[in-house]
């Protein structure tokens, strides 16, 4: 690969497999009902990824450091490697060196309609949900954005389809970082990051609730965020589900590492009780903690 596009660790292998998992069941069950289904990966890199890891020799027998590199599938390969296949691929990526590989990738699959745009995540989907109709389609989004570049108005456009299943690997450790403890540290810089990422100023009051009382001096008490990541974490959801129909309970990133880095959302936006079922029932089995507790400790 020209442009390594490296990253990697558990829970990068464990969001791929749950992602891939889903894309499987939902072209499997949906391909009878529709007429286009649509794979659409806003973060979409290089289509594989660089994983680097080290094996250190035993001093006693002074054997050297080995260092393993390993070409592994990203979610733009596993999108197209997914049978039955969707009618239509579409990665959008700024990165103009991986731009030059996600074009070298789909060239591989000849005949198949893959769309690969240069821009930006936010304007690119917003741009596909205006000018497409919904009712003879069905589609997944995969949000992996690079830090918390997702706003509130792209997430309401994808719900408002009521077409679209949508991934959305959420920062919370840069939610933590934004949202400083304290209400006063909070510059404009990072006041508008988390008007643009919620969708309005709600949540100054929501985080850092008004406290009307007093110290022994008489001051007002300073306003403080009192949550912790998992309450960040339920913050978050409740605010997803006040534009998608539903929002599975998200699972929490790495598994085995705590405080939290990441939480998986998945998020219906078709609101009927036969697509909210099917996803749910897709998805719960996808996300259910239990299910990863034997993977091993992070990298």
């Amino acid at each position: 690969m020209a442009n390594g596009h490296e990253f990697g660790g558990q829970h990068t292998e464990l969001k791929l497999s749950i992602v891939e998992g889903y894309l499987r069941a939902f072209t499997t069950a949906l391909r009878p009902q529709f007429k286009e289904l649509w794979y659409i990966d806003a973060f979409a890199g290089t289509g594989n990824r660089t994983v680097r890891s080290v094996y250190e020799g035993s001093q006693l027998l002074e054997l050297p450091v080995v260092e393993k590199v390993e070409i592994r599938r990203g979610s733009a390969q596993i999108a197209l490697d997914i049978n039955p296949a969707f009618d239509l691929i579409v990665f959008i990526e700024k990165n103009a060196a991986y731009i030059s590989e996600l074009n070298s990738l789909s060239a591989r699959y000849a005949g198949r309609r893959v769309v690969v745009a240069q821009d930006d995540a936010n304007d690119a989907l917003k741009s596909l949900v205006r000018n497409n109709h919904w009712d003879d389609k069905r589609a997944v989004v995969f949000l992996d954005p690079y830090g918390m570049e997702v706003e509130w108005s792209t997430l309401e456009a994808l719900a408002s389809t009521k077409a679209i299943d949508v991934w959305f690997l959420f920062s919370l450790a840069g939610l933590f970082r934004q949202a400083t403890r304290r209400l006063t540290d909070i510059d404009e810089h990072k006041r508008a990051a988390l008007t643009r990422m919620f969708g309005s100023d709600s949540w100054e009051g929501e985080l850092y609730p008004i406290d009307d009382r007093t110290d022994l001096f008489g001051k007002a008490v300073e306003r403080t965020r009192e949550l912790d990541p998992a309450g960040l974490e339920k913050y978050v959801k409740s605010r997803l589900e006040t534009i998608f129909a539903r929002v599975l309970d998200p699972l929490a990133l790495p598994v085995d590492t705590r405080p939290q880095r990441f939480s998986l959302f998945l998020c219906i936006s078709n609101p009927t009780p036969k697509a909210i079922g099917l996803a749910s029932n897709i998805g719960e089995h996808l996300l259910n903690p239990k299910r990863h507790l034997i993977i091993g400790p992070s990298s």
